[in-house]
Protein backbone atom coordinates (compact mmCIF):
# COMPACT_ATOMS: atom_id res chain seq x y z
CA UNK A 1 0.00 0.00 0.00
CA UNK A 2 1.37 3.40 -1.01
CA UNK A 3 1.94 5.68 1.96
CA UNK A 4 3.00 8.88 0.17
CA UNK A 5 1.29 10.54 -2.79
CA UNK A 6 2.43 13.79 -4.35
CA UNK A 7 0.61 16.27 -6.58
CA UNK A 8 2.53 18.68 -8.76
CA UNK A 9 -0.23 21.06 -9.79
CA UNK A 10 -3.42 21.85 -7.86
CA UNK A 11 -5.57 23.45 -10.53
CA UNK A 12 -9.09 22.35 -11.42
CA UNK A 13 -8.13 18.82 -12.44
CA UNK A 14 -5.29 18.35 -9.97
CA UNK A 15 -7.50 19.62 -7.17
CA UNK A 16 -10.34 17.31 -8.24
CA UNK A 17 -8.03 14.29 -8.14
CA UNK A 18 -6.50 15.31 -4.82
CA UNK A 19 -9.99 15.42 -3.30
CA UNK A 20 -10.73 12.02 -4.79
CA UNK A 21 -7.48 10.44 -3.60
CA UNK A 22 -8.03 11.69 -0.06
CA UNK A 23 -11.22 9.61 0.09
CA UNK A 24 -9.22 6.39 -0.04
CA UNK A 25 -5.73 7.40 1.14
CA UNK A 26 -4.52 9.01 4.36
CA UNK A 27 -4.42 12.78 3.69
CA UNK A 28 -1.43 13.05 6.02
CA UNK A 29 0.61 11.20 3.39
CA UNK A 30 -0.45 13.50 0.54
CA UNK A 31 1.86 16.34 -0.51
CA UNK A 32 0.48 19.22 -2.59
CA UNK A 33 2.69 21.50 -4.66
CA UNK A 34 1.60 24.31 -6.94
CA UNK A 35 3.17 27.18 -8.86
CA UNK A 36 0.97 29.49 -6.76
CA UNK A 37 1.59 28.16 -3.22
CA UNK A 38 -1.57 29.79 -1.82
CA UNK A 39 -3.73 27.50 -3.96
CA UNK A 40 -2.00 24.41 -2.56
CA UNK A 41 -2.24 25.77 0.98
CA UNK A 42 -5.99 26.38 0.68
CA UNK A 43 -6.59 22.88 -0.67
CA UNK A 44 -4.32 21.32 1.95
CA UNK A 45 -6.26 23.06 4.72
CA UNK A 46 -9.50 21.67 3.27
CA UNK A 47 -8.24 18.10 2.94
CA UNK A 48 -5.75 17.80 5.79
CA UNK A 49 -2.76 17.35 3.45
CA UNK A 50 0.74 18.76 3.56
CA UNK A 51 2.20 21.31 1.17
CA UNK A 52 5.69 21.39 -0.26
CA UNK A 53 7.81 22.13 -3.29
CA UNK A 54 7.70 20.29 -6.59
CA UNK A 55 10.75 18.38 -5.38
CA UNK A 56 8.93 17.36 -2.20
CA UNK A 57 5.99 16.02 -4.22
CA UNK A 58 8.40 14.28 -6.59
CA UNK A 59 9.82 12.40 -3.61
CA UNK A 60 6.57 10.49 -3.03
CA UNK A 61 5.83 6.90 -4.03
CA UNK A 62 3.08 7.97 -6.46
CA UNK A 63 3.59 11.32 -8.19
CA UNK A 64 0.65 12.96 -9.97
CA UNK A 65 1.80 15.25 -12.77
CA UNK A 66 -1.14 17.65 -12.90
CA UNK A 67 0.12 20.58 -14.95
CA UNK A 68 -1.02 21.69 -18.38
CA UNK A 69 0.57 19.90 -21.37
CA UNK A 70 2.40 23.02 -22.50
CA UNK A 71 3.97 23.39 -19.03
CA UNK A 72 4.97 19.74 -18.59
CA UNK A 73 8.46 19.83 -20.13
CA UNK A 74 9.59 22.81 -18.07
CA UNK A 75 8.16 21.40 -14.86
CA UNK A 76 9.71 17.97 -15.36
CA UNK A 77 13.08 19.50 -16.21
CA UNK A 78 13.07 20.96 -12.70
CA UNK A 79 12.41 17.64 -10.93
CA UNK A 80 14.35 15.35 -13.27
CA UNK A 81 17.37 15.36 -10.88
CA UNK A 82 15.08 14.23 -8.04
CA UNK A 83 13.93 11.21 -10.04
CA UNK A 84 17.51 10.38 -11.09
CA UNK A 85 18.76 10.56 -7.50
CA UNK A 86 15.91 8.36 -6.28
CA UNK A 87 16.63 5.77 -8.94
CA UNK A 88 20.34 5.81 -8.00
CA UNK A 89 19.35 5.01 -4.43
CA UNK A 90 17.26 2.08 -5.64
CA UNK A 91 13.95 3.71 -4.78
CA UNK A 92 10.87 2.75 -6.76
CA UNK A 93 8.27 5.35 -7.64
CA UNK A 94 5.40 5.73 -10.11
CA UNK A 95 4.50 8.76 -12.21
CA UNK A 96 0.86 9.47 -12.98
CA UNK A 97 0.26 11.91 -15.83
CA UNK A 98 -3.06 13.49 -16.73
CA UNK A 99 -1.78 15.77 -19.51
CA UNK A 100 -3.93 15.65 -22.62
CA UNK A 101 -2.12 14.65 -25.81
CA UNK A 102 1.20 13.65 -24.20
CA UNK A 103 2.08 9.96 -24.44
CA UNK A 104 3.70 7.95 -21.67
CA UNK A 105 6.90 7.79 -23.74
CA UNK A 106 6.96 11.58 -24.11
CA UNK A 107 6.51 12.02 -20.36
CA UNK A 108 9.28 9.51 -19.66
CA UNK A 109 11.64 11.37 -21.96
CA UNK A 110 10.83 14.67 -20.26
CA UNK A 111 11.27 13.05 -16.83
CA UNK A 112 14.66 11.62 -17.73
CA UNK A 113 14.05 7.87 -17.53
CA UNK A 114 11.77 4.93 -18.30
CA UNK A 115 10.11 5.19 -14.90
CA UNK A 116 6.93 3.20 -14.14
CA UNK A 117 4.07 5.35 -15.37
CA UNK A 118 0.29 5.58 -15.42
CA UNK A 119 -1.56 7.83 -17.84
CA UNK A 120 -5.06 8.92 -16.88
CA UNK A 121 -7.70 11.20 -18.31
CA UNK A 122 -10.05 11.95 -15.40
CA UNK A 123 -12.89 14.43 -15.56
CA UNK A 124 -14.14 17.18 -13.28
CA UNK A 125 -16.87 15.01 -11.66
CA UNK A 126 -13.97 13.00 -10.20
CA UNK A 127 -14.03 15.58 -7.41
CA UNK A 128 -17.40 14.16 -6.31
CA UNK A 129 -16.37 10.52 -6.65
CA UNK A 130 -18.53 10.05 -9.74
CA UNK A 131 -15.89 10.61 -12.40
CA UNK A 132 -14.73 8.50 -15.34
CA UNK A 133 -11.03 7.66 -15.36
CA UNK A 134 -9.67 5.88 -18.44
CA UNK A 135 -6.09 4.74 -17.83
CA UNK A 136 -3.14 2.93 -19.36
CA UNK A 137 0.20 2.10 -17.81
CA UNK A 138 3.72 0.86 -18.47
CA UNK A 139 6.40 -0.66 -16.25
CA UNK A 140 4.13 -1.45 -13.27
CA UNK A 141 3.83 -4.79 -11.54
CA UNK A 142 0.35 -6.31 -11.26
CA UNK A 143 0.31 -5.35 -7.61
CA UNK A 144 1.27 -1.76 -8.34
CA UNK A 145 -1.39 -1.46 -11.02
CA UNK A 146 -4.01 -2.81 -8.62
CA UNK A 147 -2.91 -0.34 -5.94
CA UNK A 148 -3.07 2.57 -8.38
CA UNK A 149 -6.56 1.51 -9.43
CA UNK A 150 -7.60 1.37 -5.77
CA UNK A 151 -6.38 4.91 -5.27
CA UNK A 152 -7.95 6.18 -8.48
CA UNK A 153 -11.28 4.55 -7.57
CA UNK A 154 -11.84 7.36 -5.10
CA UNK A 155 -12.54 9.46 -8.19
CA UNK A 156 -15.13 7.12 -9.72
CA UNK A 157 -15.19 4.46 -12.43
CA UNK A 158 -11.69 3.32 -13.51
CA UNK A 159 -11.23 1.60 -16.87
CA UNK A 160 -8.14 0.20 -18.62
CA UNK A 161 -7.83 1.27 -22.26
CA UNK A 162 -5.13 1.05 -24.93
CA UNK A 163 -3.03 4.20 -25.09
CA UNK A 164 -3.87 4.81 -28.75
CA UNK A 165 -7.52 5.19 -27.70
CA UNK A 166 -7.10 7.27 -24.55
CA UNK A 167 -7.27 10.63 -26.34
CA UNK A 168 -10.58 9.66 -27.94
CA UNK A 169 -11.84 8.47 -24.54
CA UNK A 170 -10.85 11.79 -23.02
CA UNK A 171 -12.83 13.72 -25.62
CA UNK A 172 -15.97 11.82 -24.57
CA UNK A 173 -15.60 11.60 -20.78
CA UNK A 174 -13.14 14.43 -20.14
CA UNK A 175 -14.64 17.15 -22.33
CA UNK A 176 -18.18 15.80 -22.06
CA UNK A 177 -19.05 17.38 -18.68
CA UNK A 178 -18.84 20.86 -20.24
CA UNK A 179 -21.37 19.85 -22.88
CA UNK A 180 -23.53 18.10 -20.28
CA UNK A 181 -23.60 21.32 -18.27
CA UNK A 182 -24.62 23.20 -21.40
CA UNK A 183 -27.43 20.69 -21.93
CA UNK A 184 -28.61 20.99 -18.32
CA UNK A 185 -28.55 24.78 -18.57
CA UNK A 186 -30.54 24.66 -21.81
CA UNK A 187 -33.10 22.29 -20.27
CA UNK A 188 -33.46 24.61 -17.30
CA UNK A 189 -33.87 27.60 -19.64
CA UNK A 190 -36.70 25.74 -21.35
CA UNK A 191 -38.34 25.06 -18.02
CA UNK A 192 -38.07 28.72 -17.04
CA UNK A 193 -39.59 29.70 -20.38
CA UNK A 194 -42.55 27.47 -19.50
CA UNK A 195 -42.95 29.03 -16.05
CA UNK A 196 -40.75 26.97 -13.70
CA UNK A 197 -38.68 28.86 -11.12
CA UNK A 198 -34.99 28.79 -12.11
CA UNK A 199 -33.82 26.82 -9.07
CA UNK A 200 -36.40 24.09 -9.57
CA UNK A 201 -35.81 23.89 -13.33
CA UNK A 202 -32.09 23.43 -12.77
CA UNK A 203 -32.61 20.83 -10.02
CA UNK A 204 -35.02 18.81 -12.15
CA UNK A 205 -32.74 18.93 -15.19
CA UNK A 206 -29.62 17.89 -13.24
CA UNK A 207 -31.35 15.05 -11.39
CA UNK A 208 -32.87 13.83 -14.65
CA UNK A 209 -29.42 13.61 -16.28
CA UNK A 210 -28.00 11.84 -13.22
CA UNK A 211 -30.84 9.32 -13.15
CA UNK A 212 -30.81 8.72 -16.91
CA UNK A 213 -27.06 8.04 -16.86
CA UNK A 214 -27.37 5.66 -13.90
CA UNK A 215 -30.19 3.77 -15.61
CA UNK A 216 -28.09 3.34 -18.74
CA UNK A 217 -25.11 2.03 -16.77
CA UNK A 218 -27.21 -0.21 -14.51
CA UNK A 219 -29.26 -1.82 -17.29
CA UNK A 220 -26.61 -1.98 -20.00
CA UNK A 221 -29.33 -1.22 -22.54
CA UNK A 222 -28.68 0.71 -25.75
CA UNK A 223 -29.49 4.41 -25.28
CA UNK A 224 -31.79 4.26 -28.29
CA UNK A 225 -33.84 1.55 -26.60
CA UNK A 226 -34.19 3.62 -23.44
CA UNK A 227 -35.08 6.69 -25.51
CA UNK A 228 -37.81 4.75 -27.32
CA UNK A 229 -39.27 3.65 -23.98
CA UNK A 230 -39.91 7.29 -23.08
CA UNK A 231 -41.49 8.15 -26.43
CA UNK A 232 -45.17 7.19 -26.37
CA UNK A 233 -46.95 7.13 -29.74
CA UNK A 234 -48.41 10.55 -30.42
CA UNK A 235 -46.97 11.82 -27.13
CA UNK A 236 -45.05 14.88 -26.00
CA UNK A 237 -41.54 13.44 -25.84
CA UNK A 238 -41.41 12.29 -29.46
CA UNK A 239 -42.25 15.82 -30.54
CA UNK A 240 -39.21 17.09 -28.66
CA UNK A 241 -37.09 14.33 -30.22
CA UNK A 242 -38.33 15.40 -33.64
CA UNK A 243 -37.28 19.01 -33.03
CA UNK A 244 -33.83 17.98 -31.79
CA UNK A 245 -33.33 15.83 -34.90
CA UNK A 246 -34.41 18.70 -37.14
CA UNK A 247 -31.93 21.04 -35.43
CA UNK A 248 -29.03 18.60 -35.86
CA UNK A 249 -28.62 17.67 -32.20
CA UNK A 250 -26.77 14.38 -32.78
CA UNK A 251 -24.52 15.80 -35.47
CA UNK A 252 -23.60 18.81 -33.35
CA UNK A 253 -22.61 16.62 -30.39
CA UNK A 254 -20.61 14.25 -32.60
CA UNK A 255 -18.85 17.19 -34.23
CA UNK A 256 -17.98 18.58 -30.79
CA UNK A 257 -16.20 15.33 -29.87
CA UNK A 258 -14.33 15.29 -33.18
CA UNK A 259 -13.29 18.95 -32.78
CA UNK A 260 -11.93 18.21 -29.30
CA UNK A 261 -10.07 15.17 -30.63
CA UNK A 262 -8.50 17.20 -33.47
CA UNK A 263 -7.26 19.74 -30.91
CA UNK A 264 -5.85 16.95 -28.74
CA UNK A 265 -3.94 15.58 -31.73
CA UNK A 266 -2.39 19.01 -32.28
CA UNK A 267 -1.27 19.07 -28.65
CA UNK A 268 0.34 15.66 -29.14
CA UNK A 269 2.18 16.88 -32.22
CA UNK A 270 3.51 19.83 -30.26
Amino acid sequence: MMKTIGFIGCGNMGGAMARAVCRVADPAGVVLANRTPAKAETLAAELGCRTGSNADAAGCELVFLAVKPQMMAEMLAGVRPVFAARAARGERFILCTMAAGLSMEQIRQMAGGAWPIVRINPNIPSATGEGMIPYCCAGLTDGEEAECCRILAGAGRVDLIAENLIDAASCVSGCGPAWAYQFIEALADGGVACGLPRAKAQQYAAQMVLGAAKMLLDTGKHPGELKDAVCSPGGTTIQGVRVLEERGFRGAVTDAVIAAYDKTCKLREG
